[in-house]
């Protein structure tokens, strides 16, 4: 399935396609390889929901920190994001910022945070735009309630999503773990 926000490019590109090929047949082999991973970058595989805290989105680990995870999307991950919980969405802040690459961690960078609240607690999914990316995409309306593993945006290429939990979780992954949207990535302390 492809990602609805990405519909309208995938649509031009493919009618550019035809037009290169009447141009110049030469153009016709690079703009095959941009449509073909453009519908490859804006994919929305079907996931199964695991227990517990979900990761918000695909890709790699790179910062964990009590109560904080941060993953990387790089080009080759799918970059549509979930609700780690069910819950009600409390509030969505948009920051204007800079981008920066989204494999530098930046505390001025562009960003959407979507605050999440059940009777766990409160959890925050953070969406943070590259440099490439510069889209942010947010479905949560607030006021809504969200289903774990129901997708609340996506950002277009090249990203990092943040999420950060109540203390009485503990976190499954450590830096280095790739994870998959929908995928437990936290579980409850026993107390």
């Amino acid at each position: 399935m492809i990602e609805k926000s990405g519909t309208g490019i995938i649509l031009f590109e493919i009618v550019l396609v035809p037009l290169a090929y009447l141009v110049d047949i030469k153009l016709t082999i690079p703009l095959l390889a941009i449509l073909f991973f453009t519908v490859f970058f804006f994919r929305d595989p079907d996931r199964e929901v695991g227990d517990d805290v979900v990761s918000p989105a695909y890709g790699k680990v790179d910062f964990l920190s009590g109560n904080r995870i941060e993953i990387f999307m790089s080009p080759f991950d799918c970059h549509v994001n979930v609700s780690p919980v069910d819950g009600m969405v409390q509030r969505i802040n948009y920051i204007k910022g800079s981008n920066f690459p989204a494999f530098i961690r930046k505390a001025n960078a562009e960003r959407n945070e979507i605050y999440i609240n059940n009777e766990d607690g409160d959890f925050k999914v953070t969406q943070i735009a590259g440099m490439f990316a510069r889209r942010i995409v947010c479905y949560a309306e607030e006021g809504e309630p969200v289903e774990k593993g129901q997708k609340i945006g996506m950002i277009k290429f090249g990203s990092r999503t943040i999420l950060e939990i109540p203390l009485t979780f503990r976190f499954t992954k450590n830096v280095g773990d790739r994870v998959r949207a929908g995928e437990t990535i936290a579980v409850k302390k026993n107390v």
